[in-house]
């Protein structure tokens, strides 16, 4: 040590042999007796990076064991009606699709181009914005860019699932798992099975099949509810239908139409309509 009280003395630290060198490289100095300076990246930032991400990653694991994702329901390939929708979080290039210039002879632009640009883009942004500037009103290219592509993305989500909502009204039908959780809900509160989806549905005899009637339901009617009545395609069983509708919706459903079902109150008479409707009702399962 110096002596005195002399400010010009120079001072002299000594070691103190009782103090044990750290002989630990692995172990990371403390970096805030160091103003102005940085962990280092590797490896002492990336370990941390990787801890989080396996933390991140077992929790996720976790949660996928303990809640499964639901299965859908069966896929019906000769339903027609049905519209395909993606989860919301592919809307926005759901919607992107629908537009001529990246669909149909361009779908090559659509599906692999644009998106491939738009990511790649992410990929090259650190190296392309290099600049020191971090607060997002002084970098006015990457926050405009940033903001377009937020707008660009909500804008096709939303009007992708206005066009879903709007094509549903126009064919006047009710989305699959709305339908069925309606029927599982007065399934229930009548006290009944609950609907199984996966079980074939209960068939009916044909009531009075020499009927009249059957004319006009084998020029009109089998296209679409099979030879046998039993439905397909998303076209219901005709069979038992008496169970569901009465005289008057049957009439009504024939006239105007349904749930993609054609409206025949121009193709048909009042005569017929009534006579159809009529034997209609007669198909009832108790009536076996």
């Amino acid at each position: 040590m110096a002596h005195g009280q002399h400010s010009n003395e120079k001072v002299v630290y000594v070691g103190d042999s009782r103090v044990r060198k750290n002989n630990h490289p692995n172990i990371p100095p403390d970096y805030t007796s160091f103003p102005g300076k940085s962990e280092a990246f590797i490896p002492n930032f990336l370990l941390k990076e990787w801890m989080v991400g396996c933390v991140v990653l077992v929790g996720f694991l976790v949660w996928v064991i303990a809640e499964p994702a639901p299965l859908g329901y069966p896929a019906d390939p000769t339903n027609a009606a049905f519209i395909p929708m993606p989860d919301w979080y592919f809307l926005f290039l759901y919607q992107f699709l629908k537009y001529p210039y990246v669909s149909q002879d361009y779908i090559l632009l659509g599906t692999v181009g644009v998106p491939g640009v738009m990511f790649g883009a992410l990929l090259l942004a650190p190296f392309l914005d290099t600049g020191k500037e971090r607060r997002f009103y002084r970098r006015p290219i990457a926050s405009s860019l940033m903001f377009l592509s937020l707008i660009a993305c909500v804008y096709l989500t939303v009007v992708s699932w206005d066009h879903y909502q709007e094509m549903l009204e126009k064919n006047g039908q009710v989305p699959e798992h709305h339908e069925r959780e309606e029927k599982a809900r007065e399934a229930i509160e009548a006290g009944e099975e609950r609907p199984n989806p996966m079980k074939p549905p209960k068939t009916a005899a044909l009531v009075e099949a020499d009927d009249p009637a059957m004319t006009i339901i084998q020029a009109q009617c089998i296209g679409c509810h099979a030879a046998d009545l039993g439905g397909q395609g998303g076209a219901p069983a005709l069979a038992g239908i008496g169970d569901r509708l009465s005289k008057e919706e049957l009439a009504e459903v024939i006239t105007n139409g349904r749930n993609g079902m054609p409206a025949f109150g121009e193709q048909l008479s009042a005569d017929e309509i009534d006579q159809l409707a009529t034997w209609l009702e007669k198909q009832k399962v108790a009536a076996e």
